[in-house]
């Protein structure tokens, strides 16, 4: 599974302002509802409801929340980097700059899995965070995330 196939460029924000998680988690909330066009509040609800069981702040300034819905036909990603770092309350206790939201439809399984594995293999390699701090345009920031994963593993 590539990230091509969860993303467009249309779903990355560059320089994201926001003070806390629950703002993030808002304001990413928004901007997929107007992709998948589901309501902003299930969304957000569910996206909530996923962090109450443990943090999806994974560690080393990355957060990669989720949520599954019975409406969506396929997995869906959004991507934004942060101006300022927010506490994520992450397993490391670090402040979160690169957030990874991936919404699946409630049957997806496997492939939800996959998806999150895919895009935690892309934020733990640590080259490729410091690309995505160092773009300031949503287009450099597709480019680096959408970049096929064999030119990763150098």
């Amino acid at each position: 599974m590539e990230l091509l196939d969860l993303i467009d460029p249309k779903s990355v924000v560059a320089n994201l302002k926001v003070s806390s998680k629950k703002q993030a988690l808002q304001e990413l909330s928004a901007r997929a509802a107007a992709v998948v066009g589901l309501p902003e509040r299930r969304i957000f609800e569910a996206l909530l409801e996923r962090e109450r069981l443990g943090t999806t702040g994974v560690g080393q300034g990355v957060a990669i929340p989720h949520g599954k819905f019975d409406e969506l036909n396929g997995i869906c990603g959004m991507f934004a980097r942060l101006e300022v770092p927010i506490d994520f309350e992450s397993i490391d206790d670090q402040p979160v700059d690169l957030i990874f939201l991936l919404l699946a439809p409630e049957g997806a399984g496997a492939d939800h899995l996959k998806a999150l594995a895919r895009v935690s293999r892309l934020l733990r390699n640590q080259e490729i965070c410091t690309k995505l701090r160092g773009a300031d345009a949503p287009d450099a920031l597709y480019a680096i995330i959408t970049e096929p994963a064999e030119s990763h593993a150098a």
